[in-house]
């Protein structure tokens, strides 16, 4: 059947392309003349639909997830730009379907806000689900992270055939004794690593708290083992395994272990699918392997530029523990710094988690930059760490400008709220080669 709706959103889209605007514009206007548009679409894959969702690392791991069934030889579907309210994969369907509203894939991977998933998922229940962590984030819009916790429990209860889990996060792991049906799966850690992604409750617990050993939480289909400069080890199926990593960040690499257990579960395919006609087939772990060692970060994930013949990373900070997680990967010595605090509503308004965040290690070389539209509150909160500071400009085109020329000679770093890093990257990309995420 031929749908109106879908080439009035692709003319709407190729608009709003043309005029440089927002990516989720198009799916708004799709979604409020046709409201069965994505679950229409959507229910044709033959592998279904996986969500992604979580406080932190969404955006990457949905990348990874999407680059690991690639090397299956499946087509993936996904919204590629980390727009992730139901406007914005609607917007990214109509980027691929036909003028008849036709979807060549066999599975989406979609990255979700939490609470816009609650949305998606009531429309569009999804075959599989990976939820990654709750953590205190944007408490103007969700409230406390119990309330957060509560969203994802949702999502887990429309998902028809897997849950895969984070074993080492409380609230995420207690989800599995709430389901009725879909299978759940774990990732998790190595004991010697839990100390370095401490859950919301220990990072507000006292120092030295027991940590629950490894025998006390449940068997966890991938376990990341060890975390070096540029591999890692994981385990699974019995036996620990070593790959290159061009991800950097020791969050990232956890959430490789998040990313390696959904695309196994997604890649052993049912007898009498077009997919696997001999029955199930196991994932190919090997070409997982393989594939997993060249994925690069997302966009302003970790993402290294080059300016004038140095690099330029981008780090994207949100919460306490992100912007923890970010100044352990990523130390300050040797790279000039910049700091860049935006409180859009994509950002979230409340900025009092900067306060959870300790700043000494930044004390060496002090900070050169601070912009965007909370960069006097940052100020504040950096001196009381003791953190010597260069310049403050809450205007960020020029603020970028000034810090690229004050540290022509030395690499760069620039921790930066979401808003804050979309703008910094169209300025990037006037002077130097910026990927085009569309």
């Amino acid at each position: 059947m031929f749908y109106f709706s879908v080439p009035l959103g692709k003319f709407v889209r190729r608009v709003s392309r043309l005029r440089g605007g927002g990516s989720a514009l198009p799916g708004l206007v799709v979604e409020k003349i046709d409201p069965g548009f994505m679950r229409r679409t959507l229910s044709t894959l033959p592998l279904g639909v996986a969500v992604v969702s979580g406080t932190n690392g969404k955006t990457t791991t949905t990348k990874m997830v999407v680059e690991l069934l690639e090397s299956q030889g499946l087509t993936v579907f996904t919204n590629r730009t980390g727009s992730n309210f139901t406007r914005g994969v609607a917007a990214a369907l109509l980027g691929e379907v036909d003028w008849r509203g036709r979807l060549t894939a066999d599975v989406a991977v979609l990255e979700l806000d939490e609470a816009h998933a609650v949305h998606f998922v009531n429309q569009v229940p999804p075959r599989y689900s990976l939820l990654l962590n709750v953590l205190r984030d944007q408490l103007d819009r969700f409230g406390e992270i119990d309330k957060t916790a509560e969203l994802l429990q949702h999502i887990a209860s429309k998902t028809t055939g897997t849950v895969v889990l984070n074993r080492e996060d409380p609230r995420v792991a207690r989800i599995a004794s709430t389901l009725n049906g879909p299978e759940a799966l774990y990732f998790g850690l190595d004991d010697s690593l839990l100390s370095t992604f401490p859950n919301d409750d220990e990072m507000r617990a006292a120092p030295g708290s027991p940590v629950p050993p490894a025998s006390a939480r449940p068997h966890a289909d991938v376990v990341l083992r060890r975390v070096g400069a540029d591999d890692a080890d994981f385990e699974y199926d019995g036996a620990t395994v070593t790959t290159g990593m061009k991800l950097r960040g020791v969050y990232n690499i956890f959430n490789a272990a998040a990313a390696l257990t959904l695309a196994r579960a997604i890649a052993v395919r049912d007898a009498g699918t077009e997919q696997a006609p001999q029955g199930k087939t196991v994932a190919d772990n090997a070409g997982l392997l393989k594939a997993l060692s060249k994925v690069a970060p997302a966009f302003g994930r970790g993402e290294s530029l080059v300016v004038d013949g140095l690099p330029l990373d981008l780090i994207l900070v949100k919460n306490p523990s992100g912007f923890r997680l970010g100044l352990k990967s990523f130390p300050a010595a040797g790279y000039a710094t910049m700091i860049a605090i935006n409180d859009n509503y994509a950002d979230g308004r409340d900025m009092s988690w900067l306060w959870d965040v300790e700043f000494d290690t930044l004390r060496g070389g002090g900070v050169d930059q601070l912009s965007g539209s909370r960069a006097y509150d940052m100020a504040l909160r950096l001196q009381y760490d003791d953190v010597a500071i260069g310049a403050v400009d809450t205007e960020i085109a020029p603020a970028l400008a000034a810090f690229i020329r004050g540290a022509k000679d030395k690499p760069k770093r620039i921790f930066c709220t979401y808003t804050a890093m979309l703008a910094i990257r169209r300025e990037l990309s006037k002077i130097t080669t910026v990927e085009v995420v569309s």
